[in-house]
């Protein structure tokens, strides 16, 4: 049997979800076509400009479109010459997985997982880095395929970024070639060599990928790197590509009928399986009516710890668990497994899959080089607009949730929940292409602040990417980190939950807020704030010059006159009277935590209690049961939490 009959959520026999992991050339061949050596594109602030110019001259490209193909790929960042996920390097994100198999993987310390909410620490396995050296599909190795093109050699393309623009210039020009189209100053003659540039081999995700390319030359774009490098692309508004090119590009199309996707997307359908397996166990996901039977009210964003190919062996494997949507770095691929009126088995906590999607995006979290891509950012952000409007999801931070925002369903559950995606997923820049970016919408005295740190030059310390206790490179980061007092001598802040000493480790939310979260102030002190944060008060820096937060107002929960503290909870669960007698009761039981007499946490939803029974195969015996019992969800810590509303009364904050 898969759980208990007082408490289903701990399934037998915890089916674990295994989390899986997975000096510089000289630029003096890049000769300039009109006489002077071009500036270092590693040390001029304007050098990577002038190196997109040289190669687009040089190949025959408008120098447009390797700066749009270039921005997709990486927003024209370096990241230090470190592969990203996939095995790319560079501004052009040219891509040698053969290589990047041949360096260390680092260990990432996320918890095991059961499927029905429960999490325990569990060993890593290293069986999903990259794909067998065998078998690289050709979307993985366009590096070699660039240096054969251009005549430099692989160490030039993945570290020098001059040559590295170099060879993606190359590739489109060949892309172009074999389309049988003419070398042309016309952007709008490169769309098919664009969508072929992807890597893709079906038309929609070439298609996907073109179309986002187009969208950045219509809108234009311009950035400093994380290479403090000046770029820029100047729109064109009005620029409208040949889409009949991809005709010619004998890509293969997708079956897509039983898809949930918008259609600016490329999307296929991969199920998981619901099947029956050994005695009274199945998996790996429970058959619901969603939103008919139970609101869908979160999308939790996950990050894969594993690469494409193994991602999708794991969610078709009937013994392990599930999601609804992976989503491929490459180019923003996106593969639906499990409807969205079904319950798929990823968030860690129960009552949150019974009411959330779950989009897993292939990357590592301990590997801050191991970048997502523009493709996939942009393909994330088109789909949970889709899915937000479709079942009313609100875009912030307390509905569109991190794994690592999800709270713990129980006391005991806490130290297992998991940590994904982590402090390097920029959240600014993914709700910018939401269309909800985190701005002011208060004064000073608004009573609240919403975390917004600028991610490239934000980088708190963090250790633990490669080995315990060992610093992390430096790196952007989402991530600002809390203090007890006013300053960086006072001792990093506690979760007592955890019951471990804070430290800087990568995976240790304890003393940590993540960008877009929403905070009661609980003080000022110079370039100090202080915040209501798990029971206490929490300080952060945050200069008027360089504000790590923004002023916000907003409905704000603090316990009822005379009540000294109220519970907090992990999960919203109904009364005991509410359950009906062939259902058991769940205990409505609080986490270690209180909220004081005199605090203030945000306010998200409120809602009835709510329990989704789903313990056998058979689907005629599943129940919702809705409570009279109401809870707020509130921003309590790094991760969200539940207050019953009869405990507590809500007010505006800043009062």
């Amino acid at each position: 049997m898969r759980g208990s009959v007082t408490d289903p959520s701990r399934a037998a026999g915890h089916r674990l979800r295994r989390t899986t992991v997975g000096a510089l050339a000289s630029a003096a061949l890049l000769l300039p076509l009109l006489g002077a050596a071009p500036p270092d594109a590693r040390t001029s602030t304007d050098g990577l400009q002038q190196a997109f110019a040289s190669a687009a001259a040089k190949y025959h490209v408008p120098v447009s479109v390797l700066l749009g193909v270039s921005y997709l790929q990486s927003r024209w960042d370096t990241h230090g010459g470190a592969p990203s996920v996939t095995g790319g390097y560079g501004p052009m994100h040219l891509t040698d997985a053969r290589t990047a198999l041949a360096g260390t993987v680092p260990h990432h310390s996320e918890g095991a997982e059961d499927p029905r909410g429960d999490s325990a620490r569990a060993p890593l396995s290293p069986a999903a880095k990259l794909p067998d050296t065998g078998k690289i599909p050709a979307r993985l190795r366009t590096l070699p395929r660039a240096a054969e093109l251009t005549g430099l050699s692989p160490r030039e393309l993945r570290t020098d970024p001059a040559a590295n623009v170099a060879g993606g210039a190359a590739l489109l020009a060949a892309e172009q070639k074999a389309l049988g189209a003419p070398p042309s100053s016309d952007p709008a003659d490169w769309y098919g060599a664009v969508a072929r540039f992807s890597g893709a081999d079906d038309t929609a995700t070439a298609a996907a990928y073109a179309n986002d390319v187009y969208d950045v030359l219509r809108t234009g774009q311009e950035r400093r790197t994380d290479a403090g490098q000046r770029v820029a692309l100047t729109g064109r508004p009005g620029l409208s590509p040949d889409t009949g090119q991809l005709k010619r590009a004998g890509l293969r199309t997708l079956e897509s009928d039983e898809t949930e996707c918008p259609p600016t997307v490329s999307c296929e359908w991969i199920p998981a399986p619901y099947e029956q397996f050994g005695e009274g166990d199945y998996g790996n996901h429970d058959l619901g009516d969603r939103p008919a039977s139970q609101g869908i009210r979160y999308i939790v964003i996950h990050d894969t710890e594993g690469s494409w190919e193994g991602v999708l062996k794991m969610v078709q494997d009937p013994t392990y668990v599930s999601w609804q949507y992976s989503l491929r770095s490459t180019d923003g691929h996106i593969a639906q497994h499990v409807k969205a009126e079904d319950v798929a088995w990823h968030a860690g906590n129960w009552y949150v899959n019974a009411k959330s999607i779950g989009l897993e995006h292939e990357g590592f979290l301990a590997r801050p080089d191991a970048w997502y891509t523009e493709a996939m950012y942009r393909s994330s952000a088109r789909l949970v607009t889709y899915l937000a409007d479709k079942y009313g999801i609100p875009l912030d931070r307390q509905h569109i949730l991190g794994h690592d925002t999800v709270p713990g369903p129980t006391a005991s559950n806490i130290r297992g929940m998991h940590t994904d995606p982590g402090p390097y997923w920029d959240w600014r820049h993914y709700f910018e292409l939401l269309g909800r970016p985190f701005v002011p919408t208060a004064g000073p005295y608004g009573g609240l602040v919403t975390i917004r740190p600028d991610y490239a030059t934000n980088r708190p310390e963090y250790t633990g990417c490669v080995s315990a206790g060992q610093p992390c490179a430096a790196h952007g980061s989402s991530a600002v980190r809390l203090y007890s007092g006013p300053g960086e001598s006072y001792p990093l802040i506690k979760d007592v939950g955890l019951g471990t000493t804070p430290s800087t480790g990568v995976n240790d939310l304890s003393s940590r807020v993540s960008t877009g979260q929403q905070y009661a102030v609980a003080g000022r002190e110079g370039d100090w704030t202080a915040i209501w944060y798990l029971g206490q008060k929490a300080w952060f820096r945050n200069p008027k010059k360089n504000p790590t937060a923004v002023n916000a107002a907003g409905p704000v929960v603090t316990p009822k006159d005379g009540v000294e503290s109220v519970p907090v909870y992990g999960r919203a669960y109904p009364e005991a009277s509410a359950y009906p007698a062939d259902v058991p009761a769940q205990a409505v039981s609080p986490l270690p935590y209180t909220l004081p007499s005199g605090q203030q946490y945000a306010v998200g939803d409120r809602t009835p209690g709510e329990y989704y029974y789903a313990v056998t195969f058979d689907e005629a015996s599943h129940r919702v049961v809705v409570g009279k019992d109401e809870y707020y969800e509130i921003q309590f810590g790094h991760r969200v939490a539940f207050v019953r509303a009869a405990d507590v009364r809500v007010v505006p904050s800043g009062s």
